[in-house]
């Protein structure tokens, strides 16, 4: 992946995630750079749980599973975000709307 295509892609994942904050309740993210370094925060912790468990227990992946553990991380990353309150309610709502905008907004580039 090119340099570009990143910065494209984490750029869109901070606008979901900030689209997330104004509709789910019990999720909360204060401004852009938040939002960005929550994006950076949630793909680096699936990508070291994609490494070490396999693609099956992957945020990104479909399932049961992959929604848990999407809600998981998306919980646990308030403790790195500053000004990012998340819920168990809201992180499991927030995975839920994150992962129907994935369906139409691609953050991954190909």
């Amino acid at each position: 992946m090119d340099w570009l295509g990143a910065v494209v892609r984490f750029v869109v994942s901070a606008l979901v995630l900030m689209l997330v904050g104004l509709i789910v309740p019990g999720f909360q993210i204060m401004g852009f750079g938040n939002a960005l370094l929550a994006a950076l925060v949630i793909a680096a912790v699936g990508w070291l749980i994609e490494a070490t468990m396999g693609k099956r227990v992957s945020p990104y992946s479909r399932g049961v599973v992959g929604f848990l553990v999407s809600a998981v991380v998306i919980w646990a990353t308030q403790f790195v975000v500053p000004s990012m309150e998340v819920g168990i309610l809201g992180a499991l709502l927030a995975a839920f709307v994150i992962g129907i905008i994935d369906l139409f907004v691609p953050t991954t580039v190909r």
